[in-house]
């Protein structure tokens, strides 16, 4: 398939909102690849190389972008680094600067998607000396002989910014419109292969997607929570018996033992190079193989306490010096579920069968692996002491699940619910925005906002959910509109503004922040609404009320 066909479905998709004619845009193009393939289109349309769980990464900076754009049409880099700043998305700049070459400028000819796609993918595996220079080679070789619009979204797919408006919902609904098949039956393959690419592959070839089994070569989508306003709602969802655990405050691992044992995040990262000690704790499970569900907690090593999030999300992002990170912030595992054992699937066995089987194979080591608390009941008092004693320990709040629940991958099912303690929303006022890339290009998306301090405003995080580009309520046109007469400096995509624009935020909860000058920050914060009409800039939270919702939700007064 000629790359540019492809770039037509791309520039279709961007042209509309309705998720329905995406999902016949993309099923149509579906029915048209070759079975050798559609693999790759399914990953070019969700701009990426590998697997998400493919510890392979493209690896290509904005700085060798500019090289290699400067390098494929002779325009300095002073100049490329201007027009960045002007149209805050590389792939409209190159589209730009090769629009003013001429066609004998220009060695162009027609790329296909395979090309394409072996470039890209040979990024990740050069090493050693000059390493550099080969990659931006790779990636010169694709401009030089690229169209305008073709340059757009290749060097959006390089930087792993296609963002065209594809999310995977559409990507699953097109599959099931391409090859007649039942949406769940999709989803729930997805949910195990991880992979849409995969299964894509496989209907094409008119393959039951029942072959997609749950396998120790590759993780699987996490089962997820519905968040549950109080006791009473769990009771009436869930049933008489339910089994609640403490909601831990550390990073969800899956850990995975075939031929040997690797870790992955909820969005199926491999971490294992990270945590050392716990594949050394895992070792110690009575087990051949396994697939289990888990937190990987930071704890305090003269207290024992456990630390916030943001401590073991440090030892995430470490690539080097992992001893060192591993001395400073220790971590233990909480064990919550088990979905594979000794070559079966516990799919469909129940969360009292697969709880009863980590008890049994588990031994339980404090600050090493130990399995969550947990107390099954029926009565509503001895759940509220119970989540009452969690907030008060520390923990963010109960888990609940329905004792006689399967497990299922990627799934908002009424098998699980998550109780935690509701924390008000905070008025806050912007500061810094920064301007958009792709369809939001020319709007500012993100904000810096901060609380009062006396005379001074100090940043307590950045936010960009809960705007809206098109549609009822705030839209990233309307702040935009009221924040560009307050800029007051520029340099790049960020802009700092008069702090004039109040927005009330919400957000899961406080933590201790080394990046902004409060000392704290939110996690998961999301805009509600503009408060300008209701409120001035002497009645936005102050200091005290932030550090007193941190305390609040540690169980201290």
């Amino acid at each position: 398939m000629e790359y540019s066909s492809l770039v037509k479905t791309y520039k279709a998709i961007e042209s509309t909102s309705k998720r329905l004619e995406k999902t016949e845009i993309i099923s149509d193009l579906l029915r048209k690849t070759s079975k050798h393939e559609v693999k790759t289109v399914i990953y070019l349309l969700e701009g990426r190389a590998f697997p998400k769980y493919d510890e392979r990464k493209i690896g290509f900076s904005t700085r060798m972008i500019i090289k290699a754009l400067s390098s494929s049409t002779g325009i300095s880099v002073k100049d490329i680094e201007s027009k960045l700043n002007k149209l805050g998305d590389l792939g409209l700049v190159a589209e730009e600067l090769l629009k003013t070459k001429t066609q004998s400028t220009l060695a162009k000819k027609e790329l296909d998607i395979e090309k394409i796609f072996s470039n890209i993918q040979k990024l990740s595996t050069l090493e050693g000396q000059g390493t550099v220079n080969k990659k931006v080679s790779l990636v010169v070789e694709l401009l030089t002989h690229s169209s305008p619009e073709d340059s757009k979204y290749i060097v959006r797919t390089i930087l792993e910014k296609l963002r065209v408006g594809i999310a995977q919902g559409i990507i699953r609904d097109s599959i099931a419109k391409a090859f007649s098949l039942d949406v769940n039956e999709v989803e729930r393959a997805a949910d195990i292969s991880g992979d849409y690419a995969e299964i894509a592959e496989l209907a094409k070839h008119s393959k039951s997607l029942n072959e997609i089994k749950l396998s120790t070569e590759r993780p699987v989508n996490s089962m997820l929570a519905l968040l549950a306003k109080n006791i009473d709602e769990i009771f009436e969802a869930l049933g008489e018996q339910v089994q609640f655990e403490y909601k831990i405050d550390g990073f969800r691992l899956q850990a995975i033992k075939g031929k040997e044992i690797k870790l992955y995040t909820r969005r199926l990262e491999n971490v294992t190079k990270q945590f050392p000690e716990i594949i050394n704790f895992l070792k110690t499970i009575k087990a051949k193989s396994f697939i289990l569900d888990a937190e990987a907690v930071a704890y305090d090593l003269k207290t024992g306490r456990h630390k916030p999030f943001q401590t073991v999300s440090q030892r995430i992002k470490r690539k080097y010096n992992i001893e060192e990170m591993a001395k400073r912030f220790p971590v233990e595992l909480q064990v919550f579920d088990i979905m594979y054992y000794d070559g079966n699937s516990l799919m469909n066995s129940t969360l009292k069968e697969r709880r009863k089987l980590l008890e049994k194979i588990i031994k339980q080591t404090k600050r090493k692996i130990q399995l969550t608390k947990k107390l099954v009941t029926s009565d509503k008092s001895k759940a509220e002491k119970f989540f009452k004693q969690s907030i008060k320990e520390g923990y963010e709040g109960l888990m609940a699940k329905n004792i006689n629940s399967f497990y299922r991958p990627g799934r908002y099912v009424n098998g699980w619910m998550k109780l935690k303690k509701i924390l008000d929303p905070l008025d806050l006022v912007i500061t810094k925005a920064e301007y958009g890339e792709g369809k939001r290009a020319g709007w500012l998306t993100s904000y810096t906002v901060a609380c009062k301090d006396r005379n001074k405003f100090l940043e307590v995080g950045k936010v960009s959910t809960g705007v809206k580009e098109k549609s009822e309520g705030l839209t990233y046109k309307e702040l935009t509109k009221l924040l560009k007469p307050l800029i007051e400096s520029e340099k790049g995509k960020e802009v700092i503004v008069k702090p004039k624009i109040i927005i009330e935020v919400g957000y899961e909860e406080v933590q201790e922040s080394k990046t902004y000058n409060s000392g704290w920050a939110l996690r998961f914060p999301k805009v509600i609404r503009l408060r300008n009409n209701e409120k001035t800039i002497r009645d936005i939270d102050n200091l005290e009320k932030v550090i007193k919702v941190y305390n609040s939700q540690k169980g201290k007064k």
